[in-house]
C-alpha cells in the first residue's frame, strides 16, 4: 500500500526559514535524503523511495500554505493512496517549541494547509506529524507562523528538526502506532 507524506511550506527564499517552513526542514534532515531525487509534478516537488514493500512519496506543495490541497490530492489519485495512509507534517502553534506530536486525524486548529488538503479530501483522518512552534505572545498568529525562529529558538533548530526526521523514519520503518507511542510530546528542550 502507497504511503504519501507531504512536507507543508511556502516557496521562494522570503518563506524559507519561517516557521510555516518547518516541514521542509525536515526532509532535509532525513538519512537517506540524498537518496530522493526530486522531480516537478502536482503543483509540487516529489520523490519516490521504496521502504519494504511499500512505496512511499515524498511530497512539497509548491501552491502556497493554503492551497496545499490542490497538490495533495493529485499526488493521492495518481499513486492511489488512502486518505489513512497520507502524513503530514507541519508546524503547530498549540504545542510548546522544541515539541513533535503524532496524531491521527481529528481538528484542524486553524492551520490553512490542513485545512486545504481537508477540502480536498474525502475526510480529515490523515496522519499528522505535529512541530511544535508555540503560540505567540503578542501579535498576530500569521506574522508569527511566517515570521523566522527567535535567537532563543535558533540553538534549538537544528535538533529539532532532526527528532522530527528521526520520528519519521521510525514511522516508515515501524508503523504509525509505534512511532506514536516513542515520540509523542517528545521535545528537545527537557534533557531525559
Amino acid at each position: 500500500m502507497p504511503l504519501l507524506i507531504v512536507a507543508l511550506g511556502n516557496p521562494g527564499s522570503q518563506y524559507e526559514e519561517t516557521r510555516h517552513n518547518i516541514g521542509w526542514k525536515v526532509f532535509d534532515e532525513l538519512s537517506f535524503q540524498k537518496e530522493l531525487a526530486w522531480k516537478e509534478k502536482f503543483k509540487g516537488f516529489f520523490a519516490l523511495k521504496n521502504f519494504k514493500d511499500d512505496q512511499v512519496i515524498f511530497l512539497k506543495p509548491q501552491t502556497f500554505m493554503n492551497l496545499s490541497g490542490e497538490s495533495v490530492r493529485p499526488a493521492m489519485d495518481f499513486y492511489k493512496v488512502p486518505i489513512e495512509n497520507v502524513l503530514v507534517i507541519h508546524d503547530e502553534i498549540d504545542l510548546p517549541f522544541g515539541t513533535i506530536h503524532l496524531k491521527k486525524g481529528g481538528g484542524l486548529a486553524g492551520n490553512n494547509g490542513l485545512k486545504s488538503i481537508a477540502q480536498h479530501s474525502p475526510n480529515q483522518d490523515f496522519l499528522r506529524l505535529r512541530m511544535g512552534i508555540a503560540r505567540p505572545k503578542f501579535g498576530e498568529v500569521s506574522a508569527h507562523v511566517l515570521g523566522q525562529f527567535s535567537e532563543d529558538e535558533k540553538p534549538f533548530l537544528d535538533e529539532f528538526t532532526k527528532l522530527g526526521a528521526e520520528a519519521l523514519e521510525y514511522f516508515l520503518k515501524s508503523g504509525f502506532q509505534k512511532a506514536q507511542n516513542k515520540y509523542s510530546k517528545k521535545t528537545v528542550l527537557e534533557k531525559e
